[in-house]
């Protein structure tokens, strides 16, 4: 039997992760002011929250992310550094480029330091994502596709990979302005990576869902040639 996973650390530093402080002295416990995250993140737990094996190991300070532009790495840096303050105002990051230049890499490392920091996370690439909401169409719940929803809506970061690779469809770009207007209206954070110019991913999602984006996340493109081919390269020699 796998042991019960530890309690997520206070992102506030004030109790045991548990989201009350005791006081031995009166011997009773008092929410901590971390509570509302701590339950949320609980209500997240259905939801993917996993960081590949592939970027488990990545870092600021070797390949690939030593080989992207500074300039971008730096912001990524500012952000990770920044990450509870970020989160608390619903600032998200928009990476945008061609294959290859390190967006997602650059992503999983803003994600992994949120979850780090003990907040609730849920990554997906957009197909993945539309797949369990198909899927939430089957379960026995009549709620189930209005709760996964909302659980989408009130987790702390939504990472979104390769935005825009899904075939469009009136249903797939009504769900996908359906979770994006949801996290805009309750000012949470969302982190998006496309290989779409900000035109092309216009006309792939539609406007209304793009003007959504850009007011919540800072736009980072990367350009240059392709950083795996370059550490393939290296690790060959």
């Amino acid at each position: 039997m796998s042991e019960a996973a530890a309690p997520a650390p206070c992102p506030l530093g004030v109790c045991d992760g548990s989201g009350f402080v005791v006081d031995e002295d009166a011997r009773v416990a008092v929410p901590c002011s971390c509570r509302p995250q701590q339950v949320e993140r609980r209500r997240a737990r259905s939801l993917s929250a996993v960081i590949p094996r592939k970027y488990r190991g990545v870092s600021f300070d070797r390949p690939p992310v030593t080989q992207i532009s500074p300039p971008i790495v730096a912001a990524v840096r500012r952000y990770v550094d920044q990450i509870n303050e970020r989160l608390e105002v619903g600032d998200g990051l928009w990476l945008q480029g061609d294959v290859g230049t390190g967006k997602t890499t650059l992503a999983m490392l803003a994600s992994r330091s949120a979850l780090d920091a003990g907040r609730s996370v849920a990554i997906y690439s957009l197909p993945r994502l539309l797949s369990e909401i198909r899927a939430t169409y089957d379960a026995d719940s009549e709620g189930s596709y209005v709760d996964f929803l909302d659980r989408l809506a009130r987790v702390d970061l939504l990472h979104l990979d390769d935005l825009g690779a899904e075939r469009s469809s009136p249903w797939v770009l009504e769900q996908l302005y359906a979770i994006i207007n949801a996290r805009y209206e309750d000012e949470r954070a969302v982190l998006i990576t496309t290989n779409l110019s900000l035109e092309h991913l216009t006309e792939q999602i539609t406007d209304r869902t793009v003007s959504r984006l850009k007011e919540m996340c800072e736009v980072l493109p990367l350009h240059g040639s392709d950083v795996r081919a370059g550490l393939r390269s290296v690790q060959r020699a």
